[in-house]
């Protein structure tokens, strides 16, 4: 983030879940303060209110999608930037109290969406245990600990925190699952460009008018930006209305993505910027490298199609 270097951060709480693992891969977060809050907006509004530097929330989750009460409140009330992407490999555990074995275990604490993406395991391992819906991973370690559950699925972070040996681990049906999380501040200028960012926007086009979103998709592809992420919300005005959520490559100092910008301001009803930041490397997998620009429409060509420009408007013609 420019400027003062943040020092005081929230995140998603309970302490003990996946929010606060990936903030504490943050350097300036682990040196820094980190408070949890107990809801997105609480989080997001402890920033508008200059009670926090940042807020660490989810975004996307592979399994189960969008968060969207994250996206609603970026998309309304008091403007917030993200300034930074955190992608985190969702890995949950089995974890219990010393001394109870996986025979012991009858009542097994998890978040719905935890016991969800771990259900194949449960079935194959714990078919006779009850499984028991708690408010958070977090909680359910917590739970496990006080004794009020045999047992609980939770994040790594939640069974070191509570001290609760690990039963088994990676029990998650799905072992590539990951969640993504952004660390969101203030408007202000955002990070310099590093040749492999992320710009996000929120695009509103106009309800009556007949093409609005392919004439949004237009402005990007003409010009060679990528859309790695397109996400529509009600904006609760009426059925039929809808706020477009766009990750794009590059950054808003770009020429291509500047000029594409422009483009979306005159032919949408609105747009808002959240952002530009550098894009997280999490994998070494081919799918996770960038997307060059096509022939023609890197910012080198830009440049030099402007200076083109120039030349002829100077009368000179070589």
């Amino acid at each position: 983030m420019p400027g003062t270097p943040p020092t005081r951060f929230v995140y998603l709480g309970p302490e003990g879940t996946f929010a606060e693992q990936a903030l504490r891969t943050v350097p300036a977060a682990e040196r820094g303060d980190r408070t949890p809050a107990r809801s997105v907006g609480e989080a997001l509004d402890a920033v508008r209110a200059g009670e926090a530097d940042a807020a660490l929330v989810p975004l996307e989750n592979s399994i189960g999608g969008a968060v969207g009460v994250t996206l609603d409140e970026l998309a309304e009330g008091e403007p917030l930037v993200i300034t930074r992407e955190v992608i985190l490999p969702v890995e949950f555990v089995l974890a219990a109290r010393s001394g109870v074995a996986l025979a012991d275990v009858h009542s097994v604490a998890a978040h719905p969406q935890a016991s969800t993406q771990c259900r194949g395991w449960l079935r194959d391992h714990l078919p006779d245990a009850t499984v028991v819906d708690v408010l958070s991973n977090g909680a359910a370690a917590a739970g496990a600990a006080s004794g009020e559950y045999d047992a609980a699925i939770c994040a790594p972070i939640g069974a070191t925190r509570h001290r609760l040996p690990v039963l088994a681990d990676k029990i998650a049906d799905h072992p590539d699952a990951v969640t993504r999380f952004a660390l969101v501040s203030r408007p202000g200028p955002p990070p310099p460009p590093t040749g492999d960012d992320v710009t996000s926007l929120a695009v509103y086009i106009a309800h009556d008018r007949v093409g609005a979103l392919l004439s949004v998709l237009t402005e990007l592809a003409t010009r060679g930006v990528n859309l790695t992420r397109i996400e529509s919300r009600p904006t609760g005005e009426a059925l039929g209305r809808y706020v477009f959520f766009l990750d794009c490559t590059g950054h808003v100092a770009d020429v291509r993505l500047g000029e594409a910008l422009q483009g979306l301001r005159r032919v949408c009803a609105d747009v808002r910027f959240l952002g530009s930041y550098p894009r997280h490397r999490w994998s070494p997998a081919a799918g996770d490298r960038p997307v060059p620009a096509p022939a023609g429409l890197s910012d080198a060509d830009y440049a030099d199609a402007a200076a083109w420009l120039a030349r002829l408007r100077a009368g000179e013609l070589n």
